[in-house]
């Protein structure tokens, strides 16, 4: 009597676990991030009643043996690390995973493991977790420098208010269409004008004038002459940078040579590195290379590669983990990279509460590496990873459990009528 009482407790505990998990997979159900869980089963001790029995050859035939069960216990809990529907955000810290793998957080000293990327900045510009785990991954060795992702991680950061250095122009490049020069011996020559600004090595502006001024008595040629207003000048005086000459071929309208102008003797208030500039022009035939074709003057700079200095203004997170900033400047740098983690076993990591696991004996070492690689998943920044919870699944299992519960229950009740007869007897 008393193995039917002790089996069916043990159900009731083992739905009693169900109806537990059924009910935290549920709480969880808008929980960015969270894997749900589900709860195995195993039989306790069987005792044997009687054992088997050999067959005898024209005398018997076997006999099985038997054996009376002692109830059930809860044989392993395990997680569903299936990917869950990614929502967008447009938050920069956000970020989802998109196959398998964890984010990377220290804490107090202790390593964990996540997929909540729900991720924030902490007064000191530190990318954290919700409850202040440090985000894990690789920085560069100086603002703006190389990132190495082989070596150790350590704690990212967004470094807001940054700023990047400026770059000084090195050179500036035309393009565009001259008016066709027949030569003609005149006065005053057609003059046409190009303008930029050019860049020295603390950032400051450089305003640039290129001027074009047909040669008389030839064709097809056209003077360059570029200069600067002189700083402090107060009757509009310009300094002369350099100059040269550029012919075309009359039939195809190309330059004959596209050999650069060295720009040098920039005034001395300026940072201009000794190697000075370049009048660059694209070579003959190809898009946007200086032309003199019949009509109007379409000449102009086409681009320069210098810059100023500029603050970060936002940042975004790439599909390989790579925090990209951008600044006021136009320009973009590495701030970081990501680091992810996977493991030879997921199931044997262990919930440690707020979303996070940790390492065991059984989960294997955690394989450290950028996202998209080794297996790892790829990162969707600006989105999150909602949690994976199928209400519709867990509503069926909760059915299930209320079922084996009470079950379990009328199989208490019948054994306590039944000992009751007995001693009644």
């Amino acid at each position: 009597m008393t193995r039917s009482l002790s089996a069916a407790i043990s159900g009731i505990d083992a739905a009693q676990t169900m109806l537990d998990n059924v009910g935290n997979n549920i709480a969880n159900v808008n929980t960015v991030g969270y894997q749900d869980t589900s709860v195995q089963f195993a039989d306790l001790l069987n005792q044997q009643v009687a054992p088997a029995g050999a067959p005898q050859t024209g005398v018997t035939g076997g006999v099985n043996p038997i054996f009376v069960g002692s109830g059930v216990r809860v044989s392993s809990t395990s997680t569903n690390f299936t990917e869950g529907t990614n929502v967008q955000t447009g938050s920069p810290t956000d970020v989802a995973i998109q196959g398998t793998g964890f984010l990377v957080a220290q804490q107090n000293g202790q390593t964990y493991y996540t997929r909540a990327g729900n991720l924030k900045l902490d007064a000191n510009g530190q990318l954290v977790t919700q409850t202040g785990a440090l985000i894990q991954g690789w920085s560069p060795t100086t603002a703006g420098g190389t990132i190495l992702t082989t070596g150790p991680t350590g704690p990212l950061s967004i470094p807001q208010g940054q700023a990047a250095n400026p770059a000084a122009t090195a050179n500036i490049t035309l393009g565009g269409n001259l008016p066709a020069w027949n030569g003609a011996t005149v006065t005053t020559q057609p003059s046409y004008t190009a303008t930029t600004t050019a860049y020295d090595s603390l950032g400051n502006q450089i305003p640039i004038t290129v001027t074009f001024t047909a040669t008389s008595g030839t064709a097809d040629s056209y003077g360059v002459k570029v200069t600067t207003p002189t700083p402090g000048s107060t009757t509009g005086g310009t300094t002369s940078l350099g100059s040269g000459t550029i012919t075309f071929d009359p039939t195809t309208g190309q330059m004959t040579s596209t050999t650069p102008i060295p720009l040098t003797g920039f005034p001395t208030s300026y940072s201009v590195p000794t190697a000075g500039m370049n009048l660059d022009f694209p070579a003959a035939g190809t898009t946007g290379a200086v032309t003199q074709f019949s009509g109007s003057s379409t000449i102009a700079v086409a681009s320069q590669d210098g810059y100023p200095s500029g603050t970060l203004q936002n940042f975004s997170i790439g599909s390989d983990g790579t925090v990209t900033g951008t600044y006021a400047n136009g320009k973009t740098q590495s701030l970081g990279v990501i680091a992810m983690a996977n493991f030879a076993n997921e199931n044997g990591l262990t919930k440690v509460g707020n979303l996070n696991y940790q390492s065991t004996l059984n989960s294997g070492t955690a394989q450290l590496g950028t996202p998209g690689t080794g297996g790892r998943g790829q990162l969707l920044g600006g989105s999150l990873e909602n949690s994976n919870v199928s209400l519709g699944t867990e509503l069926s299992n909760l059915i299930v459990a209320q079922t084996a519960y009470q079950a379990d229950t009328k199989v208490v009740s019948t054994t306590s009528m039944v000992l009751q007869s007995l001693v009644q007897m």
